[in-house]
């Protein structure tokens, strides 16, 4: 695909030919990372005080009121990676192949699991934390069973596996630098603990960060190169 390329030339074409949630790709790509990032560093900041072998630690990690700001700015940034996984697969859909495709629904499932889950972090447990006490000893305290560690095991692998193999459909074709590519991939690996043991989730951030920089400059000086031809 010609529109986003490594090596920038006065014939290279515009973006013009990309979608227009392609188009953002940019802008989604650094917001997303940038707010993915900074919950991942205020999460680790609120639990690292904490001694977590406390077995009622949830419940003084939930008396912070800014625990859950966090939670429901988590997610918001896992909506904020969906949309910029989409919109990144945009710009390299050409050259991505079927490994694009796949690595795409994967992560997409995944991110919208991992979402799910800080959704049930933001806004269901500390109701439940309130109206039902028992119910949350239960789940929360004696540990739960059944489903929902199901439910969860599997978002975790799955966000996992889909951005490492969207790291390496992106290495394979050659839009980004590879080294953006790459950091993707490592940021996919750690991913796996984004939740339960942040900061690692912020590499991640950091790598949608840099590929936000990347696309919003690459995007700028094609269209500077590309304007004289337009007059």
């Amino acid at each position: 695909m010609a529109s986003i390329p490594n090596r920038l030339t006065a014939t290279t074409t515009t973006d013009v030919s990309l979608s227009p949630l392609a188009r953002l790709a940019g802008p989604f790509a650094l917001a997303a990372g940038a707010l993915f990032t900074i919950t991942q560093l205020v999460l680790f900041a609120l639990i690292a005080p904490i001694d977590r072998t406390d077995p009622h630690w949830l419940e003084v990690y939930l008396a912070n009121p800014v625990a859950l700001a966090n939670s429901v700015a988590q997610f918001m940034a896992f909506c904020l990676l969906a949309l910029a996984l989409l919109a990144a697969y945009g710009c390299q859909a050409d050259r991505a192949g079927t490994l694009g495709v796949i690595s795409v629904g994967v992560a997409l499932v995944g991110t919208m699991g991992m979402a799910g889950d800080a959704w049930y972090e933001a806004f269901a447990v500390p109701w439940i934390a309130d109206t039902a006490p028992e119910v949350f000893i239960k789940l929360f305290i004696k540990g739960s069973s059944g489903m929902l560690p199901i439910g969860a095991l599997s978002s975790f692998v799955l966000f996992a596996l889909g951005w490492v193999l969207f790291g390496i459909a992106s290495l394979r074709a050659h839009i980004f630098p590879a080294a953006i590519s790459i950091a993707i991939v490592v940021g996919g690996l750690a991913g796996f603990q984004a939740l339960a043991a942040p900061p690692l989730g912020a590499i991640l951030g950091l790598a949608m960060v840099w590929l936000g920089v990347w696309l919003l400059r690459t995007t700028r000086a094609v269209n500077m190169i590309a304007e004289p031809a337009t007059h």
